[in-house]
């Protein structure tokens, strides 16, 4: 029987191939590693890319996998984001099942089992599939007609959509499609090569055949290794079983279909918007829960801001048909249910994925409210099919954090457009001052890289000896720039946010100092060196020895790291995972993912509990073993970090168990005292951490007590009193200020009584300069609560410079204190008020037209009611 749900359907997949000696892969995370990868894995090939490319040996016997691959496709080259929801036929998360052969078998087995999983194990009808090949790919073409009997007159030949390439150079290939015709209610005749019929004809599998080199001068040359790799989109084949055109129709889909359904109270069919409402939402809570559970955080920039973006196009729809309440938490929830059994990763990153979509959500709803009314009101002032000037784009992006994708989104669904030119334009100085600050310097030339890959392509990876030594017998392989390149070396490279190492590099003829070391290449360390004397010449003997003191400083921030990893996840909760790291010889820095501010009293419990598990002293085991082990004992893996089949594992006494590559400790008391110097934000839902090991909470400390020596001197008491001296001293300077507070009112009572005289009509205006602002303040007061007095305004030149404007009024006389003073604001270059109706204060800058401001005020007194 031909699968019905997803979930067998995924289950047909891998017993299928690994019936056919595939080994199956599990999917790999939304945040791929190689170099050339996009900002998200979008196909099932992309973790085996190093395979692809012969930069890592294949780990597989025979040499075939076979996968269930979650992709993402938004941002970049792959953007479907704007037909989200408008088309029945595009997601932005997606599942890629894929079946790939490394130099193992070729065409006529990929198409010989696809064609038997299609009709045999899908039971798909053989009269209504399609298939094409590349024009000038005769094999493959025969291999359908005359190995597996495939009818010619529906096999068709086309152009450059049925040809691979990873890029401009390197492996290509032809490639053969199958698709499903969906009839002649959806299309033309004609097949998929007909341009009109592409609704009828749907693609379901692609068979790629990367077979060729593509050269820099454009020729192409058989690769030594002929490859497979094939993608079958899992959605496109559960709407062709459930026989429909529409994604949606595929079960994790419908449910959550209907699950948006339930929570904004409208149905499909019901309007076009509440169909893309409807489905938008459906596929975007699969794609911000993954891209969250994958280590994600909504932020202003890179993955961060496309995840934003999928959060506030999901809210944002849901506010256009009047949901007012929050839709994401039960939408995210309702996505672990149906997806949680295929990847556990959501499941297990439930604390992390809930609370911080749902912040997100309460803050954007916030953000919605106010510039959507003010977009609203600038829209209506458009003709019917008007333009939205740029400027009001940039400030309600630059003021009110408004997303410029929601304000065009919002002005096409009115019928409108937006001047996208007058907007870059105002972001221009903007930009430019964040290309300026993301500049980075020491890249190397096309000639350096060069020479690097021809030094790791002749001698190998350079072994790291840094782990049992601090000083390593080597040879010198190259002398590239300012870098030195040794076979072996005890200098760690940078890596992991574990800092290079320093020391110095001494041959026959001259000694270098190594003031930093980095990975030049993948495998091959650089020692960028600064000479102290003579040279470094290519085949000498060297004696490298790394800075041992500065090491073991670094050795105890890292271990340490992962103690307060471990005592954070324990006190704020398991959603808490690493988002970056510095380990250097002096600090540490550890970036996580948290919704708020740490507490005193949660700081207080992280730093006991780290410093208890330091005292236990227990042994830390650093080991190397195969990823599948390393899942086994529970290591935790590191966001952003790339992982082979054989990882480090670092046990850091009873309880951390997490994936490294650095260097640390042999016991957890190596580390020494550990002190939390400093908590904050880093952004949306990212909090940062720094801390002190070993001698540094002792060189706080001292320094701490200096300080506290030197504030008890000045005060003339001990550090023991200094609470109670301070104090004391407080307690004096609140009774010297109300005594001064108290003399300015008998002042300024004497100085009403004379202003209250003056009075016309129960009106006082008057100029007093030489105060502050607040006696001026203090002065209004004082003489509207003079007998007789309706309102009061007093501007003058403050101590300081500019213009204070004080405008007083009682609440018997009707008048409103802010309708004194607001021309008079003006006309001095400023503003102000308040609320208060019977108080209003207003500064400015130019009083050479104070006199002038005060006759205005006078005039709106006069025309005040009586």
């Amino acid at each position: 029987m031909a699968p019905r749900t997803s979930a067998e359907l995924r289950r047909a997949w891998t017993d299928f191939f690994a019936a056919r000696q595939h080994t199956i892969v599990p999917s790999a995370s939304l945040i791929p590693t190689h170099p050339s990868a996009p900002m998200f894995t979008n196909s099932g090939m992309m973790q085996f890319v190093p395979y692809f490319l012969g930069e890592e040996a294949v780990p597989f016997e025979p040499r075939r996998a076979a996968s269930v691959q979650r992709c993402v496709r938004a941002g970049g080259k792959h953007n479907d984001l704007d037909a989200i929801g408008r088309s029945p036929r595009h997601l932005s998360f997606f599942e890629m099942l894929g079946n790939f052969s490394f130099g193992d078998y070729f065409k006529a087995d990929a198409i010989s089992w696809a064609w038997e999983f299609v009709t045999e194990v899908l039971e798909l009808d053989a009269d209504r599939i399609w298939v094409t090949v590349h024009e000038s790919d005769d094999e493959a073409e025969e291999i359908w007609a005359d190995g597996v009997g495939f009818p010619r007159e529906r096999i068709q030949r086309m152009g450059s959509d049925n040809f691979w390439e990873m890029g401009e150079t390197g492996p290509c290939g032809p490639s053969s499609e199958i698709f499903w015709d969906y009839g002649p209610e959806l299309g033309p005749d004609g097949g998929p090569a007909n341009p009109e019929a592409e609704n009828r004809y749907v693609e379901i599998w692609n068979l790629v055949f990367p077979q060729y080199l593509r050269e820099a001068d454009g020729h192409l040359s058989d690769l030594p290794q002929k490859n497979i790799d094939t993608g079958a989109g899992l959605e496109r084949i559960m709407a062709v079983l459930a026989g429909s055109p529409s994604l949606y129709a595929a079960d994790t889909l419908a449910t959550l279909v209907e699950e948006a359904q339930s929570v904004t109270g409208h149905r499909l069919g019901q309007s076009e918007l509440g169909d893309i409402a409807l489905r938008l939402m459906a596929d975007h809570a699969r794609t911000m829960t993954f891209l969250v559970a994958d280590g994600v955080i909504p932020s202003n920039e890179d993955r961060g801001y496309v995840l934003r973006r999928i959060i506030r196009r999901a809210i944002r729809f849901a506010y256009l048909l009047g949901v007012e309440r929050p839709v994401l938490p039960a939408m995210v929830e309702r996505t672990i249910e149906v997806m949680g059994e295929a990847y556990p990763v959501v499941v297990e990153n439930r604390d992390l994925v809930v609370p911080t979509i749902s912040r997100e959500e309460e803050t954007f709803r916030r953000t919605l409210a106010t510039g959507s009314q003010i977009l609203d009101e600038h829209l209506d002032e458009l003709q019917p099919g008007g333009t939205l000037p740029g400027s009001v784009a940039f400030q309600l992006h630059d003021t009110y954090g408004f997303p410029f994708e929601v304000t065009q989104e919002t002005a096409e669904m009115r019928g409108f457009s937006v001047d996208v030119a007058g907007f870059e334009a105002a972001m221009e100085e903007q930009r430019r001052r964040a290309r300026a600050h993301s500049k980075a310097g020491g890249v190397a030339t096309g000639d350096e890289v060069t020479r690097q890959q021809q030094l790791l392509a002749e001698h190998g990876p350079t072994e790291f000896t840094g782990r049992e030594e601090y000083e390593t017998k080597a040879t010198v392989i190259g002398v590239i720039g300012d870098g030195v390149y040794l076979d072996r070396t005890p200098f760690y490279a940078e890596a992991g946010g574990q800092v290079g190492d320093t020391g110095v590099i001494i041959t026959p003829t001259g000694v270098a100092e190594v003031v930093d070391t980095v990975y030049a290449l993948p495998g091959l360390h650089k020692h960028v060196v600064r000479m102290r004397e003579g040279t470094i010449e290519v085949g000498q003997q060297a004696d490298a020895r790394i800075d041992g003191e500065r090491r073991d400083a670094i050795r105890r921030n890292h271990t340490g790291t992962h103690i307060l990893h471990w005592a954070l996840r324990e006190v704020l909760g398991k959603h808490v995972k690493q988002q970056g790291s510095l380990v250097a010889p002096d600090r540490l820095r550890f970036d996580f993912s948290h919704y708020e501010a740490l507490t005193p009293e949660q700081i207080r419990e992280i730093e006991d509990l780290a410093n208890r598990e330091i005292l236990d002293n227990a042994p830390v085991r650093h080991y190397e073993t195969t990823m599948e082990e390393a899942r086994a004992v529970g290591a935790i893996a590191f966001f952003g970090e790339k992982y082979g089949e054989i990882v480090r594992v670092l046990e850091a006494g009873r309880h951390s168990v997490e994936l490294c590559g650095g260097t640390h400790v042999r016991r957890l008391g190596d580390i020494g005292p550990l002190k939390i110097v400093s908590e904050g934000s880093i952004g949306s839902n990212l909090r940062r951490i720094e801390a002190v090991t070993g001698h540094g909470p002792i060189e706080r400390l001292r320094q701490q007590e200096e300080l506290l020596h030197r504030a008890a001197d000045a005060l003339g008491s001990t550090p023991e009193d200094l609470p109670a001296a301070a104090e004391k001293v407080r307690a004096e300077l609140k009774a010297a200020r109300d005594e001064i507070k108290a003399l300015r009112q008998q002042v300024a009572a004497g100085r009403a009584r004379e202003l209250a005289a003056q009075a016309v009509d129960g009106v006082v205006v008057a100029r007093v300069d030489g105060t502050s602002r607040d006696e001026v303040r203090d002065l209004a007061v004082a003489v509207r609560q003079q007998p007789g007095i309706r309102a009061v305004v007093i501007g003058g030149e403050p101590v300081g410079g500019g213009v204070a404007l004080v405008a007083a009024t009682t609440k018997e006389s009707g008048i409103e204190a802010r309708s004194l003073i607001a021309e008079a604001a003006r006309t001095v270059g400023g503003g102000g008020g308040g609320r208060n109706p019977e108080l209003a204060v207003a500064g400015g800058r130019d009083a050479s037209k104070l006199d002038e401001a005060l006759e205005q005020a006078r005039a709106a007194a006069a025309g005040a009611p009586a």
